[in-house]
């Protein structure tokens, strides 16, 4: 294995976590009794996100009942499933008085759905009590396409999997995940309508030829959103970075996948998975509930305390 790469180059840096919006966020999550992925997932965009009044929340718990080898959320035997969660989770959405919202969960592969009723609760309730836009990124319910059809029978305004690394570093980094399910996945989530989207890591091994290969089964299956952005190593049990890709390079892999055909492509060292979602759903044009037109582009119809989706580190295998 590779040695653990310590130092990190001059365009990785995140804004440290503080100020008054941050407080105000951690508050209503903390009284609310809510997870973020922002928090479980040590996302270095932590402080810019919460600092803009925004979080993805996580639910079905805080703890996944996968080990993948770059994620930092904790693995385990979950707890008892809490079904008041989509009221609380709604309340905090009213509360805070969002517009987009991003949704994702721990993997729960102890669950007869993997959860997916659970997300449906949530997207209903969100919608009952607001007129907020509702991405859901959710893990790949271990090939289970009734779960998925849960799921998009809600109307998610966006549902996003991870795809997360190339064929070849599944056994390694995604090890009870297949590749070809992944892209099933999104390619039924398409065919059933909905604004497909998904991710990828790089710095893990991966080889440029690899990377241009997963763009063409992600166009190829109906994806229309791709974020793309540089794995960092949650602690020294996680994978090491093998290499620091620099943005030049980010750039480059953000053209292919743009000729490609997606709407929209978000590709940067810092992008995480539910960065800035709601402006990469309205630059993309896409008919999304919760977003317009606006003079100078798409925008966000959110209020002044802003309405977008906070940075995520790929939780949901």
């Amino acid at each position: 294995m590779p040695a653990v790469l310590e130092h990190k180059p001059s365009w990785i840096r995140g804004r440290w976590p503080g100020g008054a919006r941050y407080d105000e966020v951690v508050a209503v999550l903390r009284e609310d009794s809510l997870h973020t992925v922002c928090q479980e997932a040590h996302c270095p965009n932590i402080g810019e996100c919460f600092n803009r009044g925004t979080a993805t929340f996580m639910i079905l718990g805080d703890v996944c009942t996968r080990a993948c080898g770059f994620c930092a959320v904790t693995s385990g035997r979950p707890g008892a499933v809490d079904w008041d969660e989509p009221s609380r989770l709604a309340a905090s959405v009213e509360r805070m008085r969002l517009r987009y919202v991003v949704i994702t969960s721990v993997n729960r592969d102890d669950l007869a759905d993997g959860g997916a009723s659970v997300f449906a609760a949530c997207i209903r309730e969100i919608r009952r009590r607001t007129s907020a836009a509702v991405e859901v990124l959710v893990p790949d319910f271990e090939g289970d396409w009734r779960a998925l059809e849960t799921v998009l029978e809600a109307a998610p305004s966006v549902l996003n999997h991870n795809i997360e690394t190339v064929p070849r570093l599944y056994p390694r980094v995604r090890h009870r995940a297949r590749y070809e399910r992944s892209i099933e996945l999104i390619r039924r989530a398409a065919d059933a309508g909905a604004v497909a989207k998904s991710g990828i890591m790089l710095g893990l091994g991966e080889e440029r030829g690899e990377v241009s290969r997963v763009l063409r089964d992600l166009r190829g299956a109906g994806c229309e959103l791709l974020t793309i952005g540089q794995y960092l190593r949650p602690s020294a049990k996680h994978l090491p970075v093998e290499r620091y890709v620099p943005p030049a390079e980010f750039d480059e892999i953000g053209r292919e996948a743009r000729t490609l055909g997606f709407a929209q492509v978000a590709s940067g060292p810092m992008v995480r998975s539910s960065y800035r979602a709601d402006e990469q759903a309205a630059a993309a044009g896409l008919a999304v509930a919760g977003l317009h037109r606006g003079g100078d582009g798409y925008s966000s119809s959110s209020s002044s305390s802003s309405a977008s989706s906070s940075a995520s580190s790929s939780a949901s295998a």
